[in-house]
């Protein structure tokens, strides 16, 4: 969080992801023919449950899931990326979530190659070394910039989901799982957070990246996956204007600094 110490290999981190490399919104606009950014679906407690079947079961929180027919999946139907499928429960207060997730027969069943099923009443981490949906072992949605924070209510309280194209083979908490073979200790591991300085100046920009800029100052962002350097992770929503959001790529990997991170789990 904001007052929290910053870590002593921070500088060392941060210039191993790229001090010069700017912040990259990965929401907001469409790509591919697919609206960018990791979709959710909100059902409610009496949505039918379907069989998921998993690749990596071991780790994986055992179906039916209550997944719609039409459940939007990141990419697009015919998307060959990471394929995240979203499912909230708002009745039971459960989080849902897929990756790398395909329909049988329309939606009559699902396979994926990974799954978590969150309580979000009494949330509790993964056990530790299994992954999720996502490469950390974290749950998604919370950490996804959303269309009713930046410009609705115009308040951030969270921390974001962003991602790296070099990890290392590593967690610290929150996170349960790492994704990587690379032991340089220059690298991030999965979990690490990062806070945007508290000297940045905010005040040139406006709307919602000011929004998500204030906020990164307070809770920062939590490293959750491989992928592009700096780039945050948000929620589609056919309202963003993306030239609204494009200014955040102003700000460099420099501006950011480590918080000072607790026990690492290296195997």
């Amino acid at each position: 969080m904001s007052k929290d110490p910053v870590d002593p290999r921070s500088d060392a981190i941060i210039a191993r992801i790229g001090a010069q490399t700017r912040l990259h919104e990965d929401f907001g606009l469409t790509w591919k023919g697919a609206p960018g950014g990791i979709p959710y679906y909100v059902v409610s407690g009496g949505q039918p449950k379907v069989p998921v079947t998993f690749r990596y079961a071991d780790e994986s929180d055992p179906g039916p899931y209550p997944i719609p027919p039409d459940a939007p999946i990141e990419g697009g139907p015919q998307g060959a990326g990471d394929r995240h499928v979203i499912v909230l429960d708002k009745d039971n207060w459960r989080l849902y979530e897929m990756f790398h997730a395909f329909p049988i027969e329309g939606g009559k069943s699902w396979k994926a190659a990974s799954g978590a099923i969150f309580d979000l009443k009494d949330p509790k981490p993964r056990p530790a070394g299994w992954t999720s949906a996502d490469a950390a072992g974290l749950p998604i949605l919370p950490g996804l910039a959303r269309y009713d924070e930046l410009c609705v209510t115009k308040k951030l309280t969270h921390a974001l989901r962003f991602t790296v194209k070099k990890s290392r083979r590593a967690y610290v908490s929150p996170a349960s799982h790492f994704a990587s073979k690379e032991n340089d200790p220059d690298l991030p591991p999965m979990g690490m957070r990062v806070r945007l300085k508290a000297d940045f100046d905010t005040s040139k920009f406006s709307g919602p990246a000011r929004v998500l800029l204030e906020g990164l100052k307070t809770y920062g962002m939590i490293l959750a996956d491989n992928g592009g350097d700096w780039f945050v992770s948000g929620a589609p929503d056919d309202r963003w204007v993306h030239d609204e959001l494009t200014p955040i790529r102003q700000v460099r990997g420099s501006d950011f600094e480590v918080v000072k991170m607790g026990p690492m789990t290296t195997r």
